[in-house]
């Protein structure tokens, strides 16, 4: 049974020793081990029944401490001085004399490196003196969790994960927003909380969208099933049936359902992202028969959110 504590020197033994961490982000938690340790690495793919074709984001407390892994671009130097740390991945060329394991970046020329930035795990990072791969610490294509309670309950017998690291709620709620520049035109491979309009503002770069990849995708998230609750889930409800969960958007709220929660009441995106993840899984109980999602804009971070939601869907 993993312990929950704020013990950051604990997080740094036990990361040095080989074994797992799940550790907070702004985005949601992640399960971490050391990104140059194949046992480490290995036993990440084991805890969450992740394909191993499905590569992993490394995480760095600084850009200079990536040097030795990718090749940064002058594209991605300007990408991390306006969006890191934050919620922003970048796919770049590996080197030649990368330590990272290959089953981190699931054979691939390519490494998907970001800088988090929530403090405790920083300086986790910062202490440790490695990169780590760290993918969301939930079972592979379940609800991510973004709270040290939510890793707890998806984990709480499984022995490879020892320690969880309580660094509060996560304020993001979705994942980064992951980007290639590994190709001639950008690929926008997941929307996040940095959106393709700012990303278009700053360079003047109109991404390609690859936000999905049925087999060998080259960045995480983009599996067409992810993120789905163990009852159905069906989008775009006006009419919510009385045997249904309702995720609501918006001061208008359909009557008729069993229960329902309401992403945000004003209607702020932000807001919505942020419950997106911890809704889902209050609504995932066997006492409904399915959960019913209201339509969300598909403006700004709505983009990224309905994203999510399709790849939690039945069909």
């Amino acid at each position: 049974m993993p312990e929950i504590s704020t013990d950051l020197d604990l997080a740094v033994h036990y990361l040095k020793d080989g074994a797992l961490v799940a550790l907070p982000t702004e985005t949601v938690y992640g399960v971490a081990g050391d990104a140059t340790n194949d046992k480490a690495v290995a036993n990440i793919f084991a805890l969450k029944k992740r394909p191993e074709f499905n590569p992993l984001i490394i995480h760095y407390p600084h850009i200079t401490f990536m040097n030795q892994d990718v090749e940064i671009t002058e594209l991605a130097k300007k990408l991390a001085n306006a969006f890191w740390p934050g919620p922003l991945t970048l796919v770049l060329p590996r080197r030649q004399e990368s330590k990272i394991s290959f089953l981190a970046s699931a054979g691939l020329d390519t490494l998907a490196v970001r800088i988090p930035s929530h403090p405790m795990t920083l300086q986790i990072l910062r202490n440790f003196g490695k990169p780590v791969a760290a993918p969301s610490a939930n079972p592979s294509s379940k609800v991510s969790p973004t709270s040290a309670q939510h890793v707890f309950d998806s984990f709480k017998n499984n022995p490879l994960l020892p320690l969880i690291i309580d660094g509060g709620a996560c304020h993001v709620g979705i994942e980064s927003t992951i980007i290639d520049l590994t190709v001639p035109i950008p690929k926008l491979l997941r929307p996040g909380k940095i959106t393709a309009e700012e990303i278009k503002n700053l360079t003047g770069i109109v991404l390609e969208n690859q936000s999905h990849s049925k087999s060998n995708p080259k960045a995480p998230g983009q599996l067409k099933v992810h993120y789905a609750p163990h009852i159905p889930l069906y989008l775009n409800c006006t009419a919510p049936k009385k045997d249904q969960a309702l995720l609501a958007f918006g001061p208008h709220i359909p009557k008729g359902a069993a229960y329902s929660l309401n992403l945000s009441p004003s209607g702020n995106l932000n807001e919505a992202a942020t419950n997106l993840f911890a809704m889902i899984r209050l609504l995932d109980n066997d006492r409904y028969a399915s959960i019913a999602v209201m339509p969300i804009p598909k403006e700004g971070l709505g983009h990224a959110i309905n994203d999510r939601l399709k790849r939690a869907a039945q069909e």
